[in-house]
């Protein structure tokens, strides 16, 4: 099979690693690695989603038709949103929109077509969204974490130059920065594996999310917790990224901004809801006490 790229990591020892883009052929038809390792990825979390359905009271085929939805709105959400901010690229030949072998789909924008899909079905449904959202929003960094394997087969969203062990070079980061000068980068040098600091970041904030549904009573105390753990892994990485979308023709990474609002909004959440449930305690424990001290009186008085 021909290959795309040959990978270094010269820190690491490993040379002229061998990447295809295609996986296999069937009747002539290039299946590409991109789309199977999101499909392996969504089935994944489809596998445990629907395992664990029954320890948090939904149902399994329920959850099995939420994937469903998710699957076709997250595609649309996160192809419209790279569009969007790359549209020089896609105004003069619009039927490039719907090729996505190549990558092109900006994860906010999968987050956000998948939430409105959520949505939507639990108002078609009358099914409450909370349960389902801190449910299910466990799985999203996994899933996350496995498709940045396709950002490093088609050797794109890395990052700038380094020095680190595990800096990499190819033929195709080489190309890309050659092709950007202005980026200010080396293209002879190796560059940060900005899909590997998330594919590990991504599985860190995985396993502490599963901890924190089982732990947390706050609404939706699981969903901004990953806010607050994925706004804090992106931004960090975002901000050393050498194909961040930018707002407009400024100089701000879209994905950057957007990930440091999140944060502060989850943090702001979980601190104004752990307010409120203290406030509720001291309530509760205002009510006993003034409950005892009327039983006291009420046997004084009988006294």
């Amino acid at each position: 099979m021909d290959y795309d790229f040959l990978v270094n990591f010269p820190g690491l020892g490993i040379e002229n690693l061998k990447i295809s883009r295609v996986a296999f052929s069937v009747f002539g038809v290039d299946v590409y690695w991109y789309g199977l390792i999101i499909a392996i990825a969504a089935f994944l979390s489809l596998f445990l989603a629907t395992r664990q359905a029954k320890k948090f009271n939904l149902d399994e085929d329920f959850v099995l038709d939420n994937f469903l939805v998710i699957l076709i709105t997250m595609i649309i959400g996160a192809r419209l949103y790279y569009v969007i901010f790359s549209w020089d690229h896609y105004k003069d030949n619009p039927i490039k929109i719907f090729d996505i072998r190549e990558g092109g789909l900006a994860f906010y924008g999968g987050v956000i077509g998948a939430i409105l899909g959520i949505l939507i079905f639990h108002k078609i449904k009358k099914r409450h969204v909370e349960p389902f959202l801190d449910f299910i929003v466990v799985y999203v960094p996994l899933a996350q974490g496995i498709g940045r394997i396709g950002n490093f087969i088609n050797q794109e969203a890395f990052g700038t130059n380094t020095a680190l062990p595990w800096g990499m070079i190819s033929n195709g980061t080489t190309a890309y920065l050659n092709a950007h000068p202005e980026l200010g980068q080396n293209p002879n040098l190796p560059v940060h594996p900005t899909f590997l600091y998330e594919l590990i970041g991504n599985l860190i904030l995985f396993f502490i999310l599963l901890q924190v549904r089982k732990r947390t009573k706050i609404p939706f105390g699981t969903v901004a917790s990953y806010c607050l753990g994925y706004g804090l892994i992106r931004f960090f990485v975002e901000g050393i990224r050498t194909d961040s979308l930018y707002i407009g023709s400024t100089d701000i990474r879209a994905s950057q901004l957007l990930s440091l609002l999140i944060a502060i909004g989850a943090v702001l959440y979980l601190f104004l809801m752990r307010h409120k449930k203290k406030q509720a305690v001291r309530m509760e424990e205002d009510k006993l006490f003034e409950s005892a001290g009327m039983d006291t009186e009420s046997e004084e008085d009988d006294q």
